[in-house]
């Protein structure tokens, strides 16, 4: 107790982080071993809240939860940072202006492959949608499938990002225009996607640790500010599971304050934070 007669704040121990973080790096490549003080901030009010003794009785309780829902939780607050429409705005007009053409004139399946790869609570995927609508709304008139894959390891940021609404200011780096086309009154202050937007994009709970597989390989993806939770060797191994997810001639985005330039990979270099898979 302390001197006010309040419970003492509980600490997160060193053996305990340890222990989660050990965890943690095997099971989805995060690695979190500078970060205990974060993992300390962002899981102190769901302990306190659910009535745990201990830091160590909440990850024991998380891990070994049949259901994984605890797990899953637990892993979306230490590792999802802040996202917002149209970051790294650079990227979206090389989508726009360089992918699209080259996907769109590339198979005759009329199936456009995007994959939003650590999607968040969503903003990344919608904003791509919303650049296919409004740069090529006749193709979608002429048939193509133009679906764009969201994917995150967090149940509770995929729900975020199903469910669609954001606040007036979440929305205030939209180019002009847009937030009218794409969005509708969802209560004071906040706007819901359209339906039509919505439906565009295809939520699935992916662990990039494990293996994955698509019906075909990708014109694009976006895995951004995903990498930099992971050391040398996890991020080589990700970095060649996407490069064979991706048709040759397709083109990986990853944020700006990653590199692939000390992995040894097939990619080869486009811009800053842009990659290409050769043909």
């Amino acid at each position: 107790m302390t001197a006010d007669g309040g419970r003492t704040p509980l600490a997160l121990t060193d053996a305990e982080f340890r222990g989660f973080a050990d965890f943690i790096r095997a099971r989805y490549g995060v690695n979190l071993d500078a970060k205990k003080t974060l993992v300390e901030s962002r899981l102190a009010a769901d302990v306190a809240r659910k009535g745990f003794a201990s830091y160590g009785a909440y990850l024991e309780y998380a891990m070994h939860d049949p259901t994984q829902r605890a797990l899953s939780a637990l892993v979306g607050r230490v590792t999802t940072s802040h996202t917002y429409f149209m970051r790294e705005s650079d990227h979206f007009a090389y989508f726009a202006e360089t992918v699209l053409p080259w996907a769109f004139g590339h198979g005759g399946m009329r199936d456009l492959r995007v994959w939003s790869a650590g999607c968040a609570t969503g903003e990344e995927p919608y904003a791509l949608s919303m650049v296919i609508f409004q740069m090529a709304e006749h193709r979608r008139e002429e048939g193509w499938d133009t679906v764009v894959l969201a994917s995150d390891v967090s149940e509770a940021a995929l729900k975020t990002a199903q469910r669609g609404v954001y606040s007036e200011d979440a929305l205030a780096s939209l180019p002009g225009g847009w937030k009218s086309r794409f969005f509708e009154p969802e209560g004071e202050g906040f706007l819901r996607v359209t339906p039509t937007l919505r439906k565009n994009v295809a939520f699935r709970k992916i662990n990039l640790m494990d293996d994955f597989s698509f019906s075909g390989p990708m014109h694009a993806i976006f895995c951004r500010n995903v990498m930099i939770y992971f050391d040398a060797d996890t991020k080589a191994r990700l970095v060649e599971k996407l490069h064979g997810a991706l048709l040759p001639g397709g083109t990986l985005f990853i944020g700006h304050s990653e590199s692939l330039t000390a992995l040894d990979t097939p990619f080869e270099y486009v811009q800053p934070s842009v990659y290409w898979k050769p043909l």
